[in-house]
């Protein structure tokens, strides 16, 4: 049974046409792709074909405690539009925001993709509520808790997409009264962690790629893939050069904050921070630093609680 958009048809590219988006306007974002996963420009091919190949694998996309946010940035990206990518990229057998099927439709659709002899991948946005067995989230009538322990072991990969599915994000910040955890704690198996609240789509669209072109991505000591975590947001900063020459904005919508002067001084915690935000942007466009606000660090471990308060520097 397929219920959802896409569901890995055949001409992904004459569709993306149709919608707008050229030729030349889908290779330039499997440019960007190769580029962010640090295999340059010629590998922009290699990303196409993965993107557009006709054999696409299964994919159980799982919502634990969260705000959704994570399925938002992938979705609301520029050009092309990744929910069309994406969802002609893989079979998306199940995921309960976009699925048109409901009810015990949409549970049948998720027990025979779990039961393909073609196994599944498996992304779980959100952290895992464990107080009371897990029945302070429920979905179908089974804990949240109950559904990851069942489903990811199964599965041929798991990633964990978001700063709340990773680490616990701010489902897990005290006093935590869910006793919230992140899906590698509750199953007890290594996820790859797309981090960031929400995590860049690029950095989920590579990891993608990179499982159907190459295998397992490098992880650091967080689960992390370290092509896209492995420099720290400062090691990029536009606003480096000051930070070197003691150059820092002493407040914001101030004439040195407005000169691009670093804002380390304003809680910003890039030094702290793993992730390429510096050279993806997001949307195609800007990034917080950019736009005058500090990094908050939101793809470190224990985020919310570690980085807090944010407008203190430390």
């Amino acid at each position: 049974m397929r219920f959802s958009i896409g569901l890995g048809k055949d001409d992904a590219e004459k569709r993306l046409e149709q919608r707008g988006v050229s030729r030349r306007d889908f290779m330039k974002f499997c440019t960007t792709v190769a580029v962010t996963m640090g295999m340059g420009p010629a590998f922009a091919v290699d990303v196409a074909h993965a993107l557009t190949a006709k054999r696409r694998p299964s994919v159980v996309y799982l919502h634990c405690a969260e705000c959704t946010g994570c399925s938002e940035a992938v979705l609301r990206t520029v050009k092309p539009y990744i929910d069309e990518l994406i969802l002609d990229t893989i079979s998306l057998d199940y995921h309960e925001t976009l699925m048109a099927a409901a009810g015990e439709a949409a549970e049948e659709a998720l027990h025979e993709a779990v039961n393909s002899k073609e196994g599944f991948y498996c992304v779980v946005e959100g952290a895992v509520p464990t107080i009371d067995q897990g029945n302070w989230g429920m979905v179908a009538g089974k804990p949240m808790l109950e559904l990851v322990k069942e489903i990811c072991p199964k599965a041929k990969g798991v990633i964990s997409i978001g700063q709340c599915s990773s680490f616990g994000g701010v489902q897990a910040a005290a006093p935590n009264p869910s006793k919230a955890v992140p899906v590698s704690k509750a199953t007890g198996i290594q996820t790859i962690c797309i981090a960031g609240c929400p995590p860049n789509p690029i950095n989920f669209v590579g990891t993608v790629v990179h499982l159907l072109t190459k295998g397992m991505p490098e992880l650091d000591d967080n689960g992390r893939p370290t092509m896209f975590y492995g420099e720290t947001v400062h090691d990029n900063c536009p606003r480096l050069k000051h930070f070197d020459n003691g150059e820092f904005a002493p407040s914001f919508g101030s004439e040195e904050a407005k000169k691009g002067w670093c804002l380390y001084e304003l809680g910003c915690k890039g030094p702290l921070t793993f992730n390429n935000c510096p050279k993806v942007k997001f949307n195609q466009t800007n990034w917080p630093v950019e736009a005058g606000h500090p990094c908050i660090g939101c793809s470190e471990p224990q985020f919310w609680d570690s980085m807090s308060p944010f407008y203190e520097q430390f």
